[in-house]
């Protein structure tokens, strides 16, 4: 007579996952494979992510790649190796995208509010100061800027409001009469003309003026037909309604001559 072993056909009844061992002869017990839990008639993968998330941080993602086998990835705004995620600061990087001239709040996760800083105007992505630093920003007037801090004339600089046509800077380097004017001392008139005080025009206001008075104490006429404004019959505005905190600015293609 020789002893029979339980395992021997079909694994001894036992799972494919498990591994038949025999104990008496005829007897066997079934003990399922590394990985796998069950009673060894049946195994199951084991999941270790269903227990303390896997061992993964709790700021991410534990996914299951094997039998008792798994990964962790730290969620979207955290960064490390999974076991350990760090909350990212939006406002960490660029200032969370927001203008140079505003401030970064985090509040949520991926989420971050811009505001502008004092003395500053705008939704936080595009923040303004005053018109008068607002010409040296923009390339289009910044020589209109020049001409005024080498004169130290710094009326728009004051809380306004202002109304501000500001020629063109390829305008004011290529008129040959710009450097006239200033050997004749009266670049200064010819500056303040293009200003107007104590009030805020945009483009749909100028529209229904004919005449303002400027700084420098002239009329600037002002004519609207075929979609465009027209100031003293000559210069067009070609560039409208530039806002900061104490005026606007609107960019013409000629020089006004009182």
């Amino acid at each position: 007579c020789s002893a029979i072993n339980a395992c021997e056909s079909s694994n001894g009844g036992c799972s494919a996952k498990a591994e038949c061992r025999r104990t008496t002869p005829g007897n066997r017990v079934c003990v399922c494979n590394g990985g796998y839990t069950g009673d060894g008639i049946v195994c199951i993968e084991i999941n270790p992510c269903l227990e303390n998330n896997g061992g993964c941080d709790r700021n991410a993602e534990c996914t299951q790649i094997g039998p008792n086998q798994a990964v962790c990835n730290c969620l979207k705004g955290y960064s490390g190796d999974g076991k350990r995620c760090t909350y990212i600061s939006l406002c960490s990087q660029n200032n969370g995208g927001c203008s140079e001239f505003a401030i970064c709040n985090d509040t949520e996760l991926t989420e971050r509010t811009c505001t502008c800083k004092p003395n500053y105007i705008g939704d936080g992505f595009n923040c303004r100061g005053n018109i008068f630093q607002e010409l040296l920003r923009n390339s289009n007037t910044s020589k209109f800027y020049f001409h005024l801090e080498a004169l130290s004339i710094k009326d728009i600089a004051g809380p306004g409001p202002f109304t501000l046509f500001v020629p063109h800077t390829d305008i004011l380097n290529t008129d040959p009469r710009v450097k006239d004017w200033i050997a004749k001392g009266v670049m200064a008139q010819i500056l303040r003309y293009h200003m107007v005080g104590c009030t805020n025009l945009l483009y749909n206001d100028l529209i229904r003026i004919t005449n303002i008075t400027s700084l420098q104490g002239d009329l600037i006429h002002i004519s609207y037909s075929q979609n465009s404004l027209v100031l003293n019959d000559k210069a067009e505005i070609i560039v409208s309604d530039a806002v900061g905190t104490n005026g606007v600015i609107h960019v013409i293609n000629q020089i006004l001559v009182p």
